[in-house]
């Protein structure tokens, strides 16, 4: 059994921080040959994406890859015997051909793209990515790679396991060399937790490969010549003749990349800042091989691996991308996906899951952590506030953030914040077409994402002021929505003044915000009279069901549907009706909502002229995992559950007319779920047998289209004494 170490948490962190401060860094020249890039950037010292008109913080199917496949974990019960197979139904589940989440470059180009029109087509894992279903070229190309680092980091010490996992999860779309070099970096990437040298974690990583491999003959060349040559520069000129792509072939074949991640490994020297200079320089699958280096750096050296060079933390603030069909996964920070990591080792091992300050959303307990908070620049702000995280000041853990401001005056006002929705720099990644593509302004892989806050929620939040304050601080909570024309609107909730020392707890239901999706939260501080000092965000959370109708605002904008995840081939929205959808082929959901819903009341009135089948669905989960009530073309009223597969839990006869108008209703309370249409209640049932414990809301179609003006969201019981109103 898997042996958790000490300082498991921090070392995971490390690692989500290498990797994806890997990727930013170079997805910009993803692609890029070594002589573009020296003629071009030079020699990639730190990130290059103002220079190339690039967001800093981008989507990336690394990232994307990385924490979702590692999804099938939980949704099958931590199971270690945890199939191909099963990993498979995890991407049709969470992956929405052509709009997120991958490259989608099609069939016999992008290995990804192949294996799941195979699975779409019935083809299970492994043969859904092997070389005898879709050839040699295509089954070796890198993505095996790039998502393997998530199932290191779940076998600490364990380095056979590690290599089995990322052979059991390459081989839904790879095969081959491609599953060999997800291996070696697994093997490597988990015997790291407990060995610092790197010629033995090569060593490990080379003995559960294939001997007479392409990866294990070029890794040991590749050695030889670090042996003989100093210069990386030489080295890399070497492996551009001997592996390069020149001798593999496609779109992006692993051996030529594995060679650049361990040049970089090798005559980095174990220093962050040059290892991934080599590695992004060399050029390639740039950001590929970069987080491959930065991720085995980070695991092996720990947070300490980014004290020394630039400041490689600071601009990321741990912000990162996740957009699934899970839409209220996808603003998400390193944190964050670091204790899903850290909770799924845990229960291999054995062990229950941690969950800090009692599992508020932003806790800040690891070093150094800021889980997206920025400050907010604005007209009105004439202070200044830095945020940093520092130790002490928290009632319920051991660190808290930091936030310290200069020269506030009376009337002005220093504010800090954190996305919980799509935030305005990242709005040029977002589309429901498929594949979009957008080279000009960073972004290749669709941002669909669903707020994680929403109308009636119950926000809280500690905060206490420094000792060293001379001067009463007024600090509040408020929030910005996407409002009339997508401008951000800012809208306030309770205060509270802090005297020296002093500290308060706030509690807040979030009003009614009118359908305008909530883009942020944050906290404004305040003082009577001029000052300097310093106040600590403890912890901030929100969790209840929400209490919203969702539909098309007063002044309308485009930011109200986004906050849909479209998995319909078609959608208008705002045209005649709030919501028109329509389905060529199988099933469509237009998704909202997060994982964290349990108990709640969905209804919506709608209308469809044609359709196989109709509704609307709770606690949804992904693609393929949800509650249903459908109205049906054969004259039935059917509730269903969506595991993979549909079961009907319960059927009667309805027969719809395709000129009318149905209320339906679905709540969730525990295990029981009970659907009514127009008031009058069809099922109630008790799902014994797995049931889906908590998920967002849908409209569902099937073969035809669907309509409606609204979706409205109750909490089962309504929450009593808290104002739930703005200021």
């Amino acid at each position: 059994m898997i042996s958790i170490p000490s300082d498991y948490e921090e070392r995971v962190y490390a690692g989500v921080l290498g990797k994806i401060i890997g990727i930013y860094l170079g997805l910009p020249h993803e692609g890029w040959t070594y002589e573009r890039i020296m003629a071009e950037l030079g020699e990639i010292t730190y990130y290059v994406h103002d220079r190339l008109n690039w967001p800093l913080v981008n989507t990336s199917d690394d990232i994307s890859g990385m924490f979702t496949f590692l999804r099938a974990m939980p949704d099958n019960d931590y199971d270690p015997h945890l199939t191909p197979a099963q990993i498979g139904k995890t991407w049709l589940n969470y992956f929405i051909e052509g709009r997120s989440g991958s490259w989608w470059g099609g069939m016999g180009i992008s290995s990804e793209h192949t294996a799941l029109v195979r699975l779409l087509h019935g083809i299970d894992a492994p043969r859904s990515g092997s070389i005898t279903v879709n050839g040699r070229i295509v089954a070796e190309q890198i993505g095996a790679r790039i998502f393997v680092d998530s199932w290191a980091m779940v076998c600490p010490g364990d380095p056979e396991l590690a290599a089995d996992f990322a052979r059991r999860a390459g081989s839904v779309s790879h095969d081959g060399e491609a599953i060999y070099g997800a291996q070696i970096v697994a093997a490597m990437e988990a015997q790291a937790f407990v060995e610092s040298d790197l010629d033995n974690l090569l060593d490990v990583g080379l003995s559960l490969i294939p001997k007479d491999s392409a990866i294990y003959r070029e890794t040991n060349d590749i050695r030889d010549q670090y042996a003989r040559e100093k210069d990386w520069r030489k080295t890399r000129e070497w492996i551009a003749g001997h592996y390069g792509y020149d001798r593999y072939g496609g779109n992006c074949h692993i051996v030529p990349n594995h060679g650049l991640v361990i040049l970089g490994l090798l005559y980095g020297e174990d220093d962050f800042q040059k290892s991934l200079m080599i590695t992004n320089t060399s050029g390639w699958d740039a950001d590929c091989n970069s987080s491959a280096v930065g991720c085995l750096l980070g695991i092996k050296n720990g947070l300490a691996v980014f004290e020394t060079g630039p400041d490689w933390r600071g601009p990321v603030a741990d912000r990162l991308y996740l957009p699934t069909a899970d839409g209220g996964r996808a603003i998400t920070d390193a944190v964050t996906e670091t204790y899903h990591i850290v909770n799924t080792g845990r229960a291999l091992a054995g062990e229950e899951p941690v969950a800090p300050k009692a599992g508020a959303r932003f806790h800040f307990e690891l070093p150094g952590s800021v889980q997206g908070f920025r400050t907010e620049d604005s007209l009105d702000c004439r202070g200044t506030v830095t945020v940093d995280n520092v130790v002490g000041h928290s009632q319920r853990g051991k660190r808290c953030l930091g936030l310290r401001f200069q020269r506030l005056a009376p009337g002005r006002f220093a504010r800090v914040a954190v996305a919980t929705f799509t935030p305005p720099e990242a709005r040029s990644a977002m589309t429901s077409a498929k594949y979009g593509v957008d080279r000009e302004h960073g972004w290749k892989y669709n941002l669909l994402a669903s707020p994680t806050l929403y109308s009636g929620q119950i926000v809280r939040a500690g905060v206490a002021a420094d000792e060293g304050n001379h001067t009463p601080v007024v600090c509040r909570l408020y929030l910005r929505t996407y409002g009339p024309g997508d401008e951000l609107v800012r809208k306030y909730g309770p205060e509270a003044m802090l005297e020296s020392g002093g500290t308060y707890e706030f509690e807040w239901r979030v009003g009614d915000t009118g359908g305008e999706p909530i883009a942020e939260i944050g906290l404004e501080i305040a003082a009577r009279d001029h000052a300097d000092g310093g106040l600590y965000l403890d912890y901030l959370t929100w969790d209840g069901a929400p209490d919203v109708v969702l539909t098309c605002p007063p002044g309308g904008g485009n930011m109200w549907h986004h906050a849909w995840v479209d998995t319909v081939d078609i959608a208008r929205y705002g045209k005649g009706r709030a919501y028109r959808l329509a389905q060529n082929e199988g099933t469509g959901l237009l998704i909202t909502g997060t994982r964290e819903w349990t108990d709640y009341c969905v209804s919506a009135v709608v209308s469809s002229e044609m359709a196989r089948s109709f509704g609307i669905a709770a606690r949804v989960q992904g693609l393929r995992r949800y509650y249903a009530l459908l109205l049906c073309e054969d004259g039935s009223a059917r509730l269903i559950k969506a595991l993979n597969t549909d079961t009907v839990l319960a059927e009667t006869d309805f027969a719809w007319d395709v000129v009318g108008n149905y209320e339906l209703t679905l709540q969730v309370v525990g295990n029981q779920v009970v659907a009514g249409v127009d008031g009058q209640e069809l099922f109630s049932v008790t799902d014994v047998d797995h049931p889906l414990t908590g998920g967002a809301v849908a409209l569902v179609v099937e073969e035809g289209n669907l309509s409606t003006d609204a979706v409205r969201l109750q909490p089962v019981d309504q929450v009593q004494g808290i104002d739930g109103t703005f200021d």
